[in-house]
């Protein structure tokens, strides 16, 4: 046997025999810890969800009410649903009135509770699928709407992965300034000031480039600021700092320059 502290070697395995031995971090009985298990939860299959309850949705309101039905364990994904069909109640509803709601956008929402996308898909490659009913430029801004009114609807039925993916759909749609505009005046009109998620690109866009688009656009753009004040604040907000931030640069320039002293050239001629 090998002195304490030396290597004993048995087999292929190598083990160090220290002074205090194998386990001296453990206490003077060896304790066996019973490892609890998880019982791993049960897949929800997609026939699970076929099997729930159909609740149906009234969208609209009078002659324009439209009827469209959906599976009560698909619904439920979102808050606001949960809490309007209330599934573990003694009386679950079946029948919920979204009188606010845009029948395409509820469509949309329905499509992607079933399927985790709504058309047009997005491509691997980034682009958006083509849609054969939809001009390549959109000119109206009902590209753009479509997805801003999905945004807007996922807000308010507590789904952040909708909302994102809408909003990446925004951006990746060609647009003129009529439509730029029609955009702008919904999400102005439909989302909270906090948002600025979806409010400060439409603020930016402006701000970069109101100086060419508003001749474009017949007086919009001038009945958009009048309208809708907190735009007209966002993109001179964005304009301003945008020159506050060029004025910062040509100050570091200058005292760069300043520092050189004696190294900066003459200029030819004077």
């Amino acid at each position: 046997m090998a002195e304490s502290g030396d290597v004993e070697m048995a087999g292929d395995a190598v083990v160090e025999v220290g002074e205090t031995g194998l386990f001296a971090d453990a206490p003077g009985d060896e304790v066996e810890e019973e490892l609890a298990v998880e019982t791993p939860a049960a897949r929800v299959t997609f026939v699970d969800y076929l099997k729930s309850p159909i609740v149906t949705l009234l969208i609209g309101t009078g002659d324009s009410q439209t009827t469209l039905s959906a599976h009560q364990a698909l619904l439920v994904k979102s808050p606001f649903f949960l809490d309007a069909i209330a599934p573990d109640s003694a009386a679950p509803k079946r029948s919920i009135a979204l009188p606010d709601s845009d029948l395409e956008a509820t469509s949309c929402l329905l499509e992607y509770l079933y399927t985790g996308e709504y058309f047009p898909h997005k491509l691997p490659s980034g682009s958006l699928q083509t849609d054969p009913a939809a001009d390549a430029i959109d000119s109206s801004g009902d590209q753009l709407l479509k997805h801003a009114k999905v945004y807007t609807l996922a807000e308010k039925l507590g789904l952040p992965a909708l909302k994102t993916l809408s909003h990446s759909k925004i951006h990746l749609i060609n647009s003129t300034a009529v439509a730029e505009i029609a955009y702008a005046r919904y999400v102005y009109a439909h989302t909270r000031r906090e948002d600025t998620p979806i409010r400060k690109p439409v603020a930016s866009f402006w701000g970069q480039r109101s100086h060419v688009l508003r001749h474009e656009t017949e007086g919009s753009f001038r009945q958009m600021c009048l309208e809708y004040p907190e735009f007209a604040f966002d993109v001179l907000s964005f304009v301003l700092d945008a020159e506050e931030k060029r004025e910062e640069r040509r100050r570091k320039v200058d005292e760069g320059d300043a520092g050189k002293g004696s190294a900066r050239k003459r200029q030819r001629g004077v």
